[in-house]
């Protein structure tokens, strides 16, 4: 008996001195307090920040201290120390963020933190020795995810000692009342030996140059590895705003793998390998960044600035723990030859894809497999490389021009790329549409009875889908969120909808109906809407009456307001904001000025300006303003003033420069006033005329050599074609066999042709009646010479009607007077009265007015004879 009870005291002994090898939660909860520093309790997940989860697990909470950044784009960072001496491992995160407020948090390993303060600027560095990257999360990015079995080593003689918290808070609006800040990420950490070792590989290239004005720079990274075998899991990607794409490769044997590849554009977290991709021993890992040098000046280097660059690709592996390697690195290009052979996808830009947007905007779930394939190319799926060129022109197959609609204020492409057209129906603005305080004056023809937003097949212009009848009463802007959300604005109503795309019923409104106003619950005479596809605020160009930008919360809550009226062309200042083009790309907004003639780009959340993109070629008026991801911006202007040379036209910009690249017109018809401009990723544009009442398609035309390539097995196909025009595009291509085929385009040739001997023969018309009013004129201007003050009252009344006729008071021809009437300058403040010239008022069929107002006033009648 008694030697049962030494065996049992034995086995006490042994099990208390193993629990106090792994520590008690009461002793590390202990330790951890004394070494670190006070934190505000709102900071933390609860009163402890070391949580027991067992005998050899616990969780650490790392968030920052309760701070309040003061300008955007701040980094902070913060260290705690691993509050146990022994080895142990990293196996899960748990993030705690907001995308209010934080733009991305990246987690380190190290030895030595570079500051011993509360928190401080990530300006002074992280580490004060090598650190290695443990997790990474941006802003509604997917998360990361270790494989089970899979951990960080950190302690020991060989870990890291500290953890160091790095957060980017790119904007600051969410901070204005003055809170403090908690982000952070909980750490589950357990004693439990891991069989597999997580680390990092880091290929970075350290010598690129990228010239100014260079449109594509590549920079490559290869290296032989000559380690134990490892397993890849996740990766990331890392440039600047230079940056187009960054790809990752194992090659064994001369085949190319990929590891992945992403536009370090969006969110750059730890993205999972869609495949699992194993290294051995003399397999080279290439990585290349893609860069474009557009609108430098001068050369940019690799560094840490903003305006520098870098080019990096993360690799996450794991190892057996008896071999593992916790950080490894490779910044050479071993073999420059091999990049001959390199897949054609590396220099693709990754699509910016609705499915893609839901995941890494506001989706935190875990990523399925379905998932995970919208971060690539889909197979089969083509893209365009970068250094390929292009021209506009318009699509004459294009049905739609012959839509029976009412005005086109507003069009969109929605999830599905399908078009969408917002109308007013049998409604138009016209002299008595408001009174002199904005009040709309037309109340008792109720709300549009049509349908007002149109689907339409983007290749046929067949109804899919319609919506939006006894809703509205003039209709203007119209945006689609990444939820496929409709987002419009009312002039009459002086409010802004949110509408699903089959609901009967407003899910959110802003604004009072009927009541224009410039406070924050008031709009007067909205004109668009956009919608970040990120933070999901709402910007709002608010419009004719005010001249400002307003930015409100997701569910609608007022956040801030900034612009005020302006004809002197001022930053930041506006003459009617009428259109909106969110570039999430670059985290700005800009806006059609329309009145300036330019286009304004403001940083987004903060309402920052950034700068103004002019050109002679606008005229005094640009009406719309859209943006392609990749880096492209389109837009129309408005008719030329009397006397004025520039053409209604559409503008292909690049937008890092703002250079004009391409200009394009209508083959069939003319613009007489076109509002609104919406493009798609592959260069197709739609116009929507207010005046016209229809809508034009246009495509691009290669003008080199243009190469796609499938991702299924890296089918590369090289297509070229001639420069512009329909006719030289039909003849340069080769006959077609099928007859069908062969009689349709030829049909497609003659309907070009006709619309331009159309255009010939009324211009020749046209030119006689032109120079027998001229005569007509100038006979009467000889006569009121002749007779003097009183002739003009003399004139016979055949006379008098013509003249009638060019001031504007007959009923029909030529209505000279007000067109010249609708292009005088005015200024106005506050509410004034609004020159029904600045409205989106269109006139009447027969008016021949070319400002985008339904109605201008005719000139006074001469003033009668002093006698």
């Amino acid at each position: 008996m008694a030697g049962l009870v030494n065996n049992l005291l034995i086995l006490f002994l042994v099990f208390q001195n193993n629990c106090l090898g792994f520590r008690s939660p009461l002793s590390v909860f202990k330790r951890y307090k004394d070494a670190t520093r006070s934190l505000s309790s709102e900071c933390l997940g609860s009163d402890r920040p070391v949580i027991s989860l067992g005998l050899s697990d616990f969780a650490l909470d790392i968030r920052m201290p309760g701070v309040t950044p003061k300008q955007s784009d701040t980094y902070l960072c913060m260290s705690v120390p691993l509050p146990v001496d022994d080895e142990a491992y990293v196996v899960d995160f748990k993030p705690h963020a907001s995308m209010d407020t934080v733009h991305h948090m990246l987690l380190f390993g190290c030895n030595e933190p570079s500051s011993t303060e509360n928190y401080w600027d990530c300006d002074e560095g992280t580490c004060k020795d090598k650190s290695n990257i443990l997790y990474a999360w941006a802003r509604n990015a997917p998360p990361t995810r270790l494989p089970k079995g899979v951990g960080f080593r950190v302690g020991g003689e060989t870990g890291g000692k500290f953890f160091v918290l790095q957060v980017h808070y790119g904007d600051i609006s969410a901070f204005r009342d003055k809170h403090k800040d908690c982000s952070g990420v909980t750490l589950h950490l357990t004693h439990q030996k891991q069989p597999l070792i997580a680390g990092m590989y880091l290929m970075m290239s350290v010598n690129t140059v990228i010239p100014p004005g260079e449109k594509v720079v590549d920079a490559d990274i290869a290296c032989h590895y000559k380690r134990f075998p490892m397993h890849l899991f996740a990766y990331r990607v890392h440039t600047h705003r230079l940056g187009k794409v960054v790809s990752g490769y194992r090659v064994r044997n001369g085949q190319w793998t990929l590891i992945g590849r992403q536009s370090p554009q969006l969110p750059q977290a730890f993205y999972p390998v869609e495949h699992p991709v194993d290294v051995s021993y003399d397999d080279i890992l290439a990585a290349r960044c893609v860069f474009s040098g557009e609108g430098r000046t001068t050369e940019t280097h690799i560094g840490g600035t903003a305006n520098d660059e870098m080019c990096n690709f993360y690799i996450m592996y794991y190892m057996e723990a008896k071999h593992a390697v916790s950080y490894m690195t490779c910044t050479q290009n071993a073999n420059p030859e091999m990049f001959r052979n390199i897949p054609q996808e590396a220099n693709i830009p990754i699509p910016i894809k609705p499915d893609m947007l839901k995941m890494t905007h506001g989706h935190h779930e875990e990523t399925k497999d379905t998932d995970k394939s919208s971060l690539q190319l889909s197979k089969g799926e083509e893209g365009e490389i970068l250094d390929q060129d292009f021209h506009i022109e318009e699509a004459v197959e294009w049905p739609g021009l012959d839509l029976k609609l009412g005005q086109v204020s507003g069009l969109a492409l929605d999830l599905e790329n399908n078009l969408v057209v917002f109308h007013r129906g049998d409604h138009v603005w016209d002299e008595n549409s408001f009174d002199s305080k904005f009040v709309y004056q037309q109340r008792g023809l109720g709300p549009i009875e049509q349908n007002t937003i149109l689907v339409l097949n983007p290749s046929t212009a067949k109804l899919l889908h319609s919506t939006g009848k006894s809703l509205f009463y003039l209709p203007h802007g119209l945006s689609i969120d990444k939820n496929g959300n409709y987002w419009v604005t009312d002039v009459a109503l002086h409010q802004v909808f949110k509408l699903g795309a089959d609901a009967k019923e407003p899910l959110l409104t802003l604004g009072v109906a009927l009541q224009p106003g410039s406070d924050k619950n008031h709009f007067c005479q909205p004109t668009d809407v956009a919608v970040d596809p990120i933070s999901g605020s709402v910007y709002v160009s608010d419009g004719y009456c005010n001249s400002r930008i307003i930015q409100f919360s997701p569910n609608g809550l007022y956040i801030m307001q900034w612009g005020e009226e302006t004809s002197s062309g001022r930053p930041g200042q506006f003459h009617i904001p009428h259109s909106l083009a969110l570039i999430p790309d670059f985290s700005q907004l800009c806006v059609a000025d329309r009145e300036n003639g330019r286009i304004q780009c403001f940083r987004l959340g903060t309402g920052e300006f950034i700068r103004e993109i002019k050109h002679k070629s606008f005229g005094r008026e640009l009406f719309a303003v859209s943006y392609v991801p990749g880096g492209l911006l389109f837009a129309v202007n408005g008719m030329p003033y009397p006397g004025e040379a520039e053409p209604v036209q559409g503008f292909v910009m690049n937008f890092s420069t703002g250079e004009i690249i391409d200009t394009f017109i209508p083959l069939r018809k003319s613009f007489e006033m076109p509002h609104d401009i919406v493009a798609s990723e592959d260069k197709t544009v739609f116009v929507g005329d207010v005046h016209a009442r229809t809508v034009w398609k246009f495509a691009s035309t290669e003008k080199m050599e243009h190469r796609s390539v499938k991702k299924a097995g890296i089918e590369v196909q090289e297509i070229k074609e001639s420069e512009t025009v329909v006719e030289a595009r039909l003849k340069n291509n080769p006959e077609p066999t099928d007859p069908l085929k062969k009689q349709e385009k030829q049909h497609l040739v003659r309907q070009a042709s006709t619309g331009v001997s159309f255009v010939l023969i009324t211009t020749l018309l046209i030119i006689p009646v032109v120079v027998l009013l001229a005569i007509l004129v100038f006979i009467r201007w000889r006569k009121t010479t002749v007779y003097g003050a009183d002739g003009e009252h003399k004139l016979d009344s055949n006379s008098s009607r013509v003249l009638g006729r060019l001031r504007g008071k007959g009923g029909g021809g030529l209505n000279l007077g007000n067109f010249f009437a609708s292009h005088k300058g005015y200024s106005r403040k506050g509410f004034d009265r609004l020159s029904t010239e600045g409205s989106d008022q269109e006139k009447d069929e027969d008016d021949g007015t070319d400002s985008e107002e339904e109605y201008s006033p005719p000139p006074p009648p001469p003033a009668p004879s002093s006698s």
